[in-house]
This record gives structure tokens, C-alpha cells and sequence, in this order.
């Protein structure tokens, strides 16, 4: 069973998450509620929970300035915040967790099966740091975005990636060092993220880094990236590519 602990200014929003985890989650316990940074730490070390569910804004500072007062974080989080656009496309880069106000029953039960699968802290200090340097970057190509394998957790620029491509339910992406990381997630989850930094779709399996292209040969149907990596574009990429490019 998973400890969880709800830490929110808002009774309403407590009962909500702690109703919906005790209807629709099994495996996942609130033990406690808290409605401030000072609260939540007090609530935090005498629950020892294995879950907060962590608001980002609070009367007496940020759920940030909670998670400060640990040198190491024993446990998950998962942030809940009424915060739209911006801030969620930094927790999607930074690879955490999140619930958006109001909660809804069905983000919830995929957030907690998350958690359920995977209970390690390990890598959090590296994905947190990661989100408040996104978060103060409105540039989205120069962000950094978390890349994750089996043996190890990258903090990559965004534009220091050269291509991904499609490789079944993984990702190889190419690096301008020269680098190669396969990581678990699908190609389509990559170009939702990175379609609004810079990069293109140019077949069903590989997106680009259009500030890494060197042509396009017309003739061939395919596209040169700087790293002379050759990478083929789709018949109906074609005509989205040269308006791009400036060409049609």
C-alpha cells in the first residue's frame, strides 16, 4: 500500500483528490492532509509518506519551497496546478508528473498507475532542477528536456538534438556530440512536445531539429541534417517542408 500525503490551501481540493483516490485508486492510502509549506513538512515527517500530492501555490510560499527544506526527497510527487500552457509543457519536458485543476477522475487514475509502477525517487532532484530551469525559459528550444533509459537519466538541450527516429515503442535521438540515446517513449510524444521548438515531422518515423538541416534534396526525397545523417520525407511532409524552407 502507497502513502500519500494531499497538500493543498483548499479544503475542496483536498477532499477532491482524497474522495477520488479512495473510489477509484486501491493500492494508494492518503494518511494525511496539509494546507502550507509549514504544515506539509511537519505532516511530511510524521507520515513518512511515499506520495505528496503537491500544490504549487500556498499562502506561506511555493510547493517548491517545500520540497527545498529536504536534502534528499524520500518521496514521489505528484504536482497538481491550476496553471495552464507554460507551466505544463515544463513538467512535460522535465518529465514529472502533474494533475491539472480541477482534477478530473480519469487523469488521477493514470497519474497514480504511474506511481504504482514506478515508486523510485531516485532521479527526482536532477527532473526537479530541470523544471524551474524551464520554467524561467520562455524559449522553448533553448529548454532542456529529461531523457530516460534503463541505466541512467540525461538533462539534454533541446537544441543540441540533431533528430529522433522511430525504433518500435522507442526513440533513438541523435545528439549533435554525436551521441545516441534510445529512450521508452514513442515517437508521437516527442513530437507533440517538440513541434512548437523548432522541429518537423518528416516522416511517420522521424522528426527534426530544422535548425540542424542542411538541405533538402528535391530529387531524392530526402533531407540532409549537419551531422550528414540522411533522413527521408514523406510525399505528404513534402509541401509543409519547402514552406518552411521558403521554397514553394
Amino acid at each position: 500500500m502507497i502513502k500519500a500525503l494531499v497538500v493543498d490551501d483548499e479544503v475542496n481540493n483536498q477532499e477532491l483528490i482524497s474522495n477520488l483516490l479512495k473510489s477509484y485508486v486501491e493500492n494508494i492510502k492518503v494518511v494525511g492532509v496539509a494546507n502550507s509549506v509549514e504544515s506539509a513538512f511537519i505532516a511530511i515527517n510524521e507520515h513518512h509518506p511515499d506520495l505528496v500530492f503537491l500544490d504549487i501555490e500556498m499562502p506561506d510560499g511555493s510547493g517548491f519551497d517545500l520540497l527545498k527544506k529536504f536534502e534528499k526527497i524520500p518521496f514521489r510527487i505528484i504536482f497538481v496546478t491550476a496553471h495552464q500552457e507554460f507551466a505544463i509543457e515544463a513538467f512535460k519536458y522535465s518529465a514529472l508528473d502533474y494533475l491539472l485543476k480541477p482534477v478530473s477522475p480519469a487523469n488521477l487514475i493514470e497519474a497514480a498507475k504511474k506511481v504504482e509502477e514506478s515508486i523510485s525517487t531516485d532521479d527526482l532532484s536532477l527532473r526537479l532542477k530541470i523544471l524551474l530551469s524551464n520554467m524561467s525559459e520562455p524559449v522553448k528550444s533553448k529548454r532542456k528536456i529529461v531523457l530516460k533509459t534503463m541505466e541512467r537519466i540525461y538533462s539534454v538541450d533541446v537544441d543540441d538534438i540533431i533528430r529522433l527516429e522511430s525504433d518500435g515503442g522507442y526513440t533513438k535521438v541523435y545528439l549533435v556530440d554525436g551521441k545516441r540515446i534510445m529512450v521508452s517513449r514513442t515517437m508521437k510524444e516527442f513530437d507533440d512536445l517538440l513541434v512548437d521548438a523548432g522541429f518537423l515531422r518528416v516522416h511517420h518515423s522521424h522528426l527534426v531539429n530544422m535548425n540542424h538541416l542542411f538541405c533538402f534534396e528535391k530529387a531524392e526525397g530526402h533531407i540532409v541534417m549537419k551531422d550528414d545523417s540522411v533522413v527521408p520525407v514523406s510525399n505528404r511532409r513534402k509541401d509543409q517542408l519547402l514552406e518552411l524552407l521558403n521554397m514553394n
